[in-house]
């Protein structure tokens, strides 16, 4: 018998603006959005988590579990994001005493080494400024309805605004189908192609930045497993969930579940 871990990939429910390409999600605290989030914990549920994980550095675990103490006592109105919305909902229905923050990210340059120029770990602007902006991923590939409308900021950041209404639940089974996971991940080895001679910036930033972090939060889940009946649920922006669940697929070590079957269940309206 292996422990078993569900990866959950979500959307950032507060809008924080921290990726290049943010979804515009309306407000969570709304009654209509806020019976459609019971309804979603109710659905996970049936996993029956031992373990909640988020996307939380390790150094930040402690304030989380004093909300969350907090909040079981009924002294703290939980925020707009998802580590609230569904990790304290969830984690409180299951009786748990904690939470657990598997994120990587230190205070200080944590991606850069000493030895590598800054410019070759940015490959949007060696791409721009060498002629490869077509290696550059495009948030628009995974919208090719026109449901949804892009609105870039002076900083360069896009926001991703539907429109039209989705319901949670439709919202987390769209971003939890492994094709546009995949998808996805294609995009980021696309980038990977930016750079000319012995000059790699897109290599770079995926190898010190991106698969650096996913295999640290890979580690970190291993560090929380602590028998062969661990039930472990990470909750993680969806951009990550392809590579996290490669290392756990491949490490042997674990069974990976799929949220599409809880997601899809019969009674999940």
């Amino acid at each position: 018998m292996k422990p078993t871990i569900m990866i959950l990939g979500s959307g950032h429910l507060a809008n924080p603006g921290a990726d290049a390409y943010n979804f515009k999600m309306d407000d969570v605290l709304a009654p209509k959005r806020q019976r459609e989030l019971e309804a979603l914990v109710t659905q996970l549920k049936a996993f029956q988590p031992t373990k909640i994980a988020l996307e939380v550095d390790e150094r930040f675990e402690p304030e989380i579990n004093a909300n969350y103490q907090s909040y079981l006592k009924d002294t703290y109105e939980l925020k707009r994001h998802e580590v609230h919305q569904i990790g304290f909902r969830l984690a409180k229905q299951m009786g748990h005493p904690k939470l657990y923050g598997v994120d990587y990210w230190p205070e200080q340059n944590p991606f850069l080494p000493e030895d590598l120029d800054s410019d070759l770990m940015d490959s949007d602007k060696f791409a721009r400024e060498h002629n490869q902006e077509h290696l550059l991923s495009s948030v628009e590939d995974f919208y090719p309805d026109g449901d949804v409308e892009f609105q870039e900021e002076v900083d360069g950041r896009v926001w991703i605004v539907p429109l039209k209404y989705e319901s949670i639940i439709d919202m987390y089974i769209r971003g939890n189908e492994p094709e546009g996971q995949r998808a996805e991940h294609q995009l980021y080895l696309r980038g990977a192609r930016i750079g000319l001679d012995d000059q790699y910036p897109g290599a770079n930033w995926l190898s010190h930045y991106w698969y650096d972090r996913n295999l640290k939060i890979f580690v970190n889940l291993t560090r929380i497993t602590e028998s062969a009946e661990d039930r472990i649920l990470l909750i993680i922006g969806g951009g990550h969930v392809y590579l996290v669940q490669q290392f756990l697929e491949d490490s042997g070590d674990y069974i990976v579940e799929s949220p599409l079957k809880y997601l899809k269940a019969e009674d999940a309206n």
